[in-house]
């Protein structure tokens, strides 16, 4: 009786099952997924922006919903084999019942994770390795069916960034704990010798903080520092790799040549820098590959477009360092913009307004240059048009003037006459030569004031202010015309204003 009850649940369990599956098959195919599986902590900015590239390519790619897991293998700070093997476990619990169509491996303590436990988890998935370098070592870790994008900073480059920023390099200080991992630099030492014969290297790798920090404050002159990637101060505090630079920063009195992009901007000058974004979305368009149907062993491993030279425009003129002396294909970040680039378009604005304004005042200015020089030259019309008249009227006058003299000189002819003939007489009178005399002077005064009024009249001389009485003048003007008028029969009558007082 107890078989056949169990024999009775187990078709129940099969059936469920077998309707669920179908439920599955009816609501459409299944989700794509892909487990990234990151050798340090998710939290760091480094690793956070590979995951963020990774999804970014798995967005980009629109063939279906992919669903992108994560998992912080975390062994640089937790090492051992117990660790390992919890690890192993708590996978296995979590994935049991999720499979895992992609794994992407970033760096390689989860490529040798992977070579040792891939088989226990995930034996059937293909692997996308990923910020690998590409050495023998490390290709000796990848296994069957998988293929790599490899991400590196090599020596040689580290050398160059240096140089770039210290054109006399002489010493270099190794900082971090890559330089102690052969999968990490290989055989640094062989670079360099190669590159540099004559360089000083001091490696500070396996030096506790408090001794780096110590060590760096007083490099000789000609020193570069080389920093990678710390986690720990050797003394049982564990920091993040950008918390650990800037502790060696405050103390270091020489350039610091970083690797990651997410190391600028925290007192590192610079060099061939790691991009995590483009690494995660390198790797994450390769798993896309392989999810939309192409076998890993048909990808070759290649090499990534992830290494860029970049430098901080600050602690370049922190440490007087020339731009012209930098990589090839530099970018130089976080420099200040200069006035022009800053307010580029409120200068623009301000000197058009200006231009304006100085292209309105010099048109003014010409109009009122233009209108003084036609006032001017009006002015010289105007007297060459009454010099003219003048010299017309004289002509006209020319009568008036003849009568105007002949009185005065008839009458200096008669008095000179008359004087002569009583100073003949044996006792002449002479007071009554005196008075013909004075005739003579009076009548001669007249004559030249009518010549010299002609003269004037006809001459260009400037305008003169002055008073001027009107009676004379126009007593004057009715002697000059009084022969036209005795011509024409007509009388002429004046009637002088009285004179007041002022």
């Amino acid at each position: 009786m107890l078989v056949i009850t169990g024999l009775v649940r187990i078709l129940i369990v099969c059936l469920l099952a077998s309707l669920s599956r179908e439920c599955i098959a009816a609501d459409g195919p299944r989700q794509r997924s892909i487990l990234v599986l990151e050798e340090a902590d998710f939290r760091s900015p480094f690793y956070s922006e590979i995951f963020a590239g990774i999804r970014a390519a798995a967005k980009q790619n629109g063939k279906g919903h992919t669903v992108i897991f994560g998992e912080s293998l975390d062994l640089a700070r937790f090492p051992g084999p117990d660790y390992e093997e919890s690890l192993v476990g708590h996978l296995k619990t979590k994935y049991a019942h999720r499979p895992i169509d992609v794994i992407v491996s970033i760096g390689v303590t989860s490529a040798k994770f992977l070579q040792a436990r891939k088989q226990d988890i995930w034996p059937a998935a293909p692997v996308v390795y990923g910020f690998v370098p590409d050495m023998p070592e490390t290709r000796a870790l990848f296994l069957p069916n998988t293929t790599a994008v490899f991400a590196r900073v090599r020596p040689a480059q580290l050398l160059i960034a240096a140089r770039a920023v210290v054109p006399d390099l002489t010493h270099v200080v190794l900082v971090g704990e890559a330089w102690k991992n052969p999968l990490t630099y290989g055989h640094w030492k062989q670079d360099f010798a190669a590159a540099m014969p004559d360089l000083e290297v001091t490696d500070l790798s396996g030096t506790v903080l408090r001794e780096v920090r110590s060590h760096v404050a007083s490099l000789p002159a000609r020193s570069a520092i080389l920093t990678s990637a710390m986690y720990s101060d050797g003394e049982g505090t564990y920091y993040s790799p950008a918390a650990a630079l800037a502790r060696v920063a405050e103390n270091a009195n020489r350039p610091i040549i970083i690797t990651s992009d997410t190391f600028l901007g925290r007192s590192g000058v610079g060099g061939f820098l790691l991009l995590p974004e483009i690494i995660g979305r390198e790797a994450g368009e390769v798993a896309m590959r392989i999810l939309d149907g192409e076998a890993p062993s048909s990808i070759a491993p290649v090499s990534g477009n992830n290494v860029k030279p970049i430098f901080d425009w600050r602690q370049l003129k922190r440490w007087n360092v020339d731009e012209a002396n930098l990589p090839p294909g530099s970018e130089v970040r976080f420099r200040q913009p200069s006035f022009w680039e800053q307010y580029y378009w409120h200068s623009i604005m301000i000197a058009g307004v200006v231009l304006v304004q100085a292209l309105m005042i010099t048109i003014l200015l010409r109009e009122r240059r233009l209108r003084f020089v036609a006032e001017v030259e009006a002015r010289q019309r105007m007297s060459e048009l009454a010099h003219m008249n003048r010299r017309a009227t004289a002509g006209e006058m020319s009568v008036s003037l003849a009568h105007e003299l002949n009185q005065p000189l008839a009458a200096i002819l008669i008095n000179a006459e008359t004087a002569q003939q009583i100073l003949r007489n044996p006792a002449p009178d002479l007071g009554e030569v005196r008075d013909i005399l004075d005739h003579i002077r009076r009548d001669d005064q007249r004559a030249a004031e009518v010549i010299g009024r002609l003269r004037s009249f006809l001459r260009r001389d400037p305008t003169e202010r002055r008073e001027l009485d009107l009676n004379a003048t126009v007593g004057e003007v009715f002697r000059f015309l009084s022969v036209q008028a005795l011509t024409h029969d007509v009388e002429l009558v004046t009637q002088p204003s009285p004179r007041t007082s002022a």
